[in-house]
């Protein structure tokens, strides 16, 4: 089984990040042929600072690590590392729908909050279908916000073969049980993101413990006083949600477990469950983050596993769309 998701260095990783996106990827590690890529060049969609996407595409191989991927094992890499992504998003933009790109929920959202929207926003879920498809995944490991452009990345897929051959494994999602949306302590109608998520209701992966603590103890929760997980109560249900992320005990027995228990008791409860989850990723992150020549090594391994894999898509996708290909030597 072959194994792809990328995420892009921009914000802080947060715990939103961890449950849609750090654990199910040392999860799928253990499934098969599994590579991760950095998508720093969807970094670029919107105004960015350079030395800042610089600082962070080193800060998340960091944290990609620290969560528990093992880059001697699996491939983890930067996109920028390796050419043939850009190359085979101008390939697949060919049969890519203008209507489809138009409609995508993310660029309506982001493209209505800059006064200057670069076609790159447009286009860039071509770039995302030639990720997944350069390396023939059979699941993509993601969070339910990126269910839209997976499908859509199955729809190109399945319009090159159909004109051109089979080329393309047509990619399946893989979704968390529970946690593949955590919400915002502080409004849990939004989800908790890198950007545009209040300071209080957000829990980065870095925080201090005694942060963390206090973001969930000012926690948003609901009327009544059971734990307990129903569609009527957000605030509760993914405090449920968080708990068993950060235990692996199911929604079932951590009701169980606080039904009776007041709000305020759960909530305390959570916030050391996160603390306890997070504080040896941070240290192991401080201790990786400092050694920089060895992040650039591991990225480089990366790079090179990764231009091996997925070269041979990348040359039927020129041969079978017609391109004339220079022959060895010439």
């Amino acid at each position: 089984m072959r194994i792809f998701s990328g995420i892009k260095p921009t914000g802080d990783s947060t715990l939103g990040n961890y449950s849609g996106g750090f654990r199910q990827y040392v999860a799928t590690q253990e499934l098969g042929d599994a590579t991760f890529c950095i998508v720093d060049l969807h970094a670029i969609t919107v105004p960015y600072d350079p030395a800042d996407l610089h600082s962070r595409t080193l800060d998340l191989f960091s944290m990609l690590i620290a969560t528990g991927l093992d880059p001697e094992r699996t491939t983890v890499f930067a996109q920028s590392h390796v050419t043939a992504h850009a190359e085979a998003s101008w390939l697949l933009s060919a049969v890519a729908g203008y209507g489809q790109l138009g409609r995508m929920t993310q660029f309506k959202e982001k493209g209505g909050e800059q006064e200057f929207v670069a076609s790159a926003l447009f286009n860039y879920p071509v770039l995302m279908a030639g990720d997944i498809l350069l390396y023939q995944a059979d699941i993509v490991p993601i969070g339910d916000d990126q269910r839209q452009h997976l499908e859509l990345a199955r729809d190109i897929a399945e319009r090159f073969n159909s004109r051109f051959g089979e080329i393309f494994t047509v990619p399946n999602g893989f979704y968390p049980e529970v946690g593949a949306r955590i919400m915002s302590l502080q409004d849990p109608a939004a989800k908790m993101g890198k950007t545009g998520s209040s300071e209080q209701g957000t829990v980065r992966m870095l925080d201090a413990p005694d942060a963390i603590l206090k973001k969930f103890k000012t926690a948003v929760t609901d009327s009544g006083r059971e734990v307990r997980k129903a569609d009527d109560k957000p605030g509760i249900s993914n405090l449920i949600d968080i708990m068993s992320v950060a235990t692996g005990s199911t929604p079932a027995q951590i009701e169980a477990e606080y039904g009776d228990a007041g709000y305020g008791t759960f909530k305390v409860a959570v916030g050391e469950a996160v603390v306890a989850l997070l504080e040896p990723i941070r240290e192991r992150y401080v201790e990786l983050r400092s050694d920089e020549g060895e992040l650039l090594r591991l990225l480089a391994l990366g790079a090179d596993k990764a231009r091996a894999t997925s070269a041979p898509t990348l040359e039927r996708m020129y041969e079978t769309m017609g391109f004339v290909r220079a022959r060895d030597g010439a």
